[in-house]
């Protein structure tokens, strides 16, 4: 992990490079509530460098355009109430930070994604110590680079897909640092589109519709210590090359098509030292190469992992999977990825030479669990008779399994990872 910690002291320099300090060099100006549009007229009289601080008390404003390096301090979370009519704030110069404002009730329209905050075209935003509230979308980054979202409460009660939009959105965008948030009640907690060389750190995002965190063609990423549960799935990470995934904790993603992650057409990317607890799957991995996965821990979800036939040369290592009620499933007889040095609850070999490593190979691809890929429906016969006779069958003879998945020095203790 050389890399990733040389990349992370820049973020962590970034990050002090940004909240050094909330003050300016300009005027501060006290805004206080009462007149129509006071916030608006108040930041057409102001001046580069000037310094706002908003009194508590409601503010019914919409679109206000920040186009000056104005910092805008909330003193008591003053509330800025678009009044389901418009966007709240939309920024579009450099150098704004806007901290410790209660943002909520934007408009809903087919033709504008809403936002409470949107960055656009700009660098060095801080969104700091804001609360987000009942928002289509809450931030969203358009084209912007070095800019900072941190300790954000951001929550909606978004229905479908459909009508709700996401908490951070960001697109087209680069070095962005994404960090302790809390996200809930979105159409995705995060999504990056074209985002590459950006961070996400120690954010929370659960009870999203559709996806904790969602990636599409955004390269050279990292996040680590997010916690992503209740979700329809955890996290997607889609034709993307590059993704680093470490620390998180994947935990209740549960559904008929929910996942921890799914992975599809990425390359070159590490899941490291991740939990995985009490998911549909825990990994669904579709056209993926060269991805490492080790050191992470799967705890009682129904599949740990689905691979599917068209990934090839990835690395499963030094993983412990427990009391899942299946460990790997698969749809082909060929296997092209490596799996090593494993811990499997399921094991039942031997090690005769005391070094902690089995003598035999273990073959984690159960007999039931390849009928259930091909008929679904038979899930409706696990845990009966059934499927012990037919395990123990194809142990014996085998002709289902894939005999090339397989595990040829499982461990016969489980890793102390966490």
């Amino acid at each position: 992990m050389g890399s990733y910690t040389i990349t992370m002291f820049k973020y962590f320099a970034l990050i002090s490079f940004l909240t050094i300090s909330l003050n300016s060099i300009g005027r501060t100006i006290v805004v206080a509530p009462g007149k129509s549009s006071v916030l608006k007229n108040t930041i057409l009289q102001a001046a580069d460098g000037d310094t706002l601080l908003v009194q508590k008390g409601i503010y019914k404003e919409q679109d206000i355009l920040v186009a000056k390096k104005l910092v805008i301090i909330g003193q008591g979370f003053p509330t800025i109430d678009g009044d389901h009519k418009g966007q709240l704030i939309v920024v579009t110069r450099d150098s704004v930070t806007i901290s410790g404002l209660q943002l909520q009730n934007t408009g809903r329209s087919s033709m504008t994604d809403m936002a409470a905050i949107r960055l656009q075209n700009v660098q060095f935003a801080r969104v700091v110590n804001n609360r987000l509230v009942n928002n289509t979308y809450g931030v969203y980054l358009q084209n912007s680079h070095y800019c900072l979202v941190y300790n954000n409460t951001i929550s909606a009660d978004a229905k479908d897909e459909l009508n709700s939009g996401n908490g951070i959105h960001a697109w087209k965008s680069t070095h962005l640092l994404i960090q302790s948030n809390k996200i809930k009640g979105h159409r995705d907690g995060i999504y990056f589109e074209f985002v590459t060389d950006s961070r996400i750190l120690y954010n929370t995002s659960d009870k999203n519709i559709r996806y904790g965190l969602h990636f599409m063609f955004s390269h050279q990423d990292v996040y680590t210590h997010n916690t992503f549960a209740d979700n329809g799935s955890g996290v997607a990470v889609m034709y993307s090359k590059k993704v680093e995934m470490y620390n998180n904790t994947f935990r209740h993603n549960w559904g008929d098509a929910s996942y921890a992650i799914l992975l599809k057409e990425i390359t070159d990317s590490k899941i490291e030292h991740n939990l995985f607890a009490k998911n549909t799957v825990g990994i669904y991995m579709e056209g993926t190469s060269r991805i490492d996965v080790r050191h992470n821990e799967f705890v009682e979800n129904g599949w740990a992992m689905r691979v599917q036939a068209s990934c090839d040369n990835n690395t499963f290592e030094k993983n412990n999977f427990l009391s899942n009620s299946f460990d790997v499933a698969t749809n082909g007889t060929m296997m092209l990825n490596i799996f090593n040095n494993n811990y499997w609850d399921k094991y039942d070999g031997y090690d005769l030479d005391k070094n902690k490593i089995g003598d035999v190979p273990y073959y984690p691809v159960s007999m039931y669990s390849v009928v259930t890929e091909r008929i679904p429906g038979a899930m409706i016969l696990y845990r009966s008779f059934l499927t012990d006779v037919m395990d123990q069958v194809e142990k014996l003879m085998p002709s289902v399994v894939p005999d090339q998945l397989k595990d040829n020095n499982p461990m016969m203790k489980s890793w102390k990872l966490r």
